[in-house]
């Protein structure tokens, strides 16, 4: 499967498969927040398109597109050699940012544009869209809305400002959710008891010293895909392993 990023404006964007890394967590105890397999995944979970110029921007709380001023950082001459790529575009506090490519995706895939996964960012909010870009000839734009008023927010040469992967167009409407009884699936029933049980063990352990809970820090039998229904599936994922954009 092909997703093809044509530039449209000088240089190529900069993107990059997405990290598992984050500051906050980085600065968890032990980095115990890398020990959730699902957020490191989500982490992980597309690319980032990384901005050029470091700026600050500060929105004064109004309406009109005057309402959000904005100015570059930095004093190395490398700063100076790309433009600020964000702007007030749409007004209502929205920093605009020009992702400088066309994406085009294979028939019957959508592109989700949205902010990286799990990294805040104080004062303003990524928005999130969806394009058909199957079909698409138009570029997008990434938008974050101030969440407050008269506070500065920078935005760091390198530093991420928009997450790009393809979704499969229709698939939500393909689902059918229901409701159901946990007794009416026994294997599935007596899995989760005894998962439950084992948990409600381990996590009193962890208050005694010297217990094997406290050694082993934390469970990991969603890590290691062992449930208890049946054996981990062959395509179980401690990792994302994504390609980086190439020229051809």
């Amino acid at each position: 499967m092909r997703l093809i990023c044509y530039p449209t404006s000088g240089d190529r964007p900069c993107i990059v498969p997405a990290p598992v890394a984050r500051d906050w967590m980085e600065d968890t105890g032990e980095g115990f927040a890398y020990r959730c397999l699902p957020l490191n995944i989500a982490n992980a979970h597309g690319w980032m398109i990384l901005n050029r110029r470091p700026f600050a921007a500060q929105w004064n709380g109004e309406n009109g597109l005057d309402a959000i001023a904005i100015r570059p950082l930095g004093n190395d001459p490398g700063d100076n050699s790309d433009p600020v790529s964000a702007s007030s575009h749409f007004g209502h506090g929205v920093l605009t940012f020009d992702v400088a490519g066309l994406f085009r995706t294979e028939p019957g895939y959508d592109l989700m544009v949205t902010g990286p996964f799990n990294q805040p960012k104080d004062a303003i909010q990524p928005l999130t869209g969806i394009v058909e870009t199957d079909w698409s000839p138009f570029t997008f734009t990434m938008n974050w809305r101030f969440t407050r008023r008269h506070t500065v927010v920078t935005f760091a040469r390198d530093e991420a400002i928009c997450l790009i992967f393809p979704l499969k167009r229709g698939l939500l409407e393909e689902v059918e959710p229901v409701f159901r009884k946990l007794e009416d699936d026994p294997p599935v029933a007596k899995a989760f008891r005894d998962w439950s049980k084992s948990r409600r063990k381990f996590n009193r352990d962890l208050r005694k010293p010297g217990s094997s809970a406290r050694a082993e820090k934390w469970q990991k039998d969603y890590f290691r895909g062992s449930g208890q229904v049946e054996g981990a599936p062959d395509d179980h994922r401690t990792r994302l392993r994504l390609k980086p954009f190439s020229a051809e």
